[in-house]
């Protein structure tokens, strides 16, 4: 058994990661989080407590860093600020977290000679065009387009670099956009199904015509956990499920599975500088570590994800209001 420290497990991937790895092997498990409107403590609810701690704290906070990652062997880095219309409103704490964190976090492992994972997104590669067949490799060049995905990207480069040059032992995941349970209802999916469930109409940027690639958060989790234990140090693995949909569709799905009439929305402003379309090539995991989805069907993983927020109320609610509120204050 391994003790393994995981920042941002408090948040929606970080803390089913939590879950995951807690219910499908003997490690013991750390969480490093800043409890900041994004994290919830009832998401780690129900976790053993002879194997389970969890730690408020700050991945910028040197001193605490360090002593949490002496006393681990893996460290799994999922925390980050990651909305993008909140970088949008106020950048600099998108570049203290991600930036500044990751670095407090690469300058603990290198000193203590530990193993490091870097979680990171598709949205450092810029977008795609609506019509174009290509999708994201992991040679891509990073053209980020927000001030979330350019902290982000900057992150990734530091991970390669304290690689390259300081010889650290790392591995980093680009993943498309995540669904599931425990998600903030700030996110597209789960505010459109707190909305219907609150009976407020759910809202579309612009058109509604950009693509997302989307994945069950459980199979990202599998993926990342197949390559910390089978990848290659210093190598990136772009996970992606195949699950382009327009968020127009994915709203429309929404509606249908809550039994609502599918254009039962209203389009709003369009957010500044909105991504057109995201698009994961996932062949290198695939064929070098054999992972594959188990949510094929998204409709089906769509549906048992409205039935969780719908008998997960106290989860949700207490946030519900100050998201619309920040949401209403900028005509969206």
């Amino acid at each position: 058994m391994s003790r393994v420290l995981v920042t941002g497990g408090a948040g929606f991937i970080g803390s089913n990661f939590v879950h995951h790895l807690l219910s499908t092997s003997e490690h013991s498990i750390t969480v490093l989080d800043a409890l900041t409107y994004a994290g919830n403590r009832a998401s780690l609810d129900g976790l053993p407590a002879e194997r389970f701690e969890l730690v408020e704290g700050d991945i910028r906070d040197a001193a605490l860093v360090d002593a949490l990652v002496a006393d681990c062997e893996l460290v799994v880095h999922f925390a980050a600020a990651s909305h993008n219309d909140n970088s949008l409103q106020a950048p600099s704490p998108f570049i203290q977290t991600n930036l500044v964190g990751t670095f407090t976090l690469l300058e603990a492992v290198r000193r203590h000679g530990r193993r490091f994972h870097h979680v990171s997104t598709d949205e450092v590669y810029g977008d795609l065009a609506l019509d174009d067949p290509a999708r994201f490799t992991e040679t891509t060049a990073y053209n980020p387009s927000s001030p979330y995905s350019a902290s982000k990207a900057g992150s990734d480069l530091l991970v390669r670099a304290w690689v390259r040059s300081f010889g650290i032992a790392a591995t980093l995941s680009n993943c498309s956009n995540n669904y599931g349970p425990r998600q903030h209802v700030e996110k597209f999916i789960p505010r459109q199904i707190t909305n219907v469930i609150c009976g407020i109409r759910p809202k579309l940027y612009g058109t509604g015509e950009n693509v997302r690639d989307w994945i069950h958060v459980d199979d990202h989790n599998r993926a990342v956990v197949d390559i910390i234990t089978k990848g290659r140090s210093g190598h990136t693995y772009l996970i992606g499920a195949n699950g382009e949909r327009s968020n127009k569709a994915v709203l429309e799905s929404i509606l249908r599975l809550m039994g609502e009439p599918v254009d039962a929305y209203d389009h709003v402003r369009d957010r500044p500088g909105h991504d057109r379309r995201y698009a994961i090539d996932n062949s290198k995991l695939v064929s070098e570590l054999g992972w594959r989805p188990e949510h094929r069907d998204f409709e089906q993983g769509l549906a048992a994800t409205i039935d969780w927020y719908r008998h997960n109320r106290d989860w949700w609610l207490p946030m519900k209001q100050a998201t619309e509120a920040r949401y209403a204050s900028t005509g969206q």
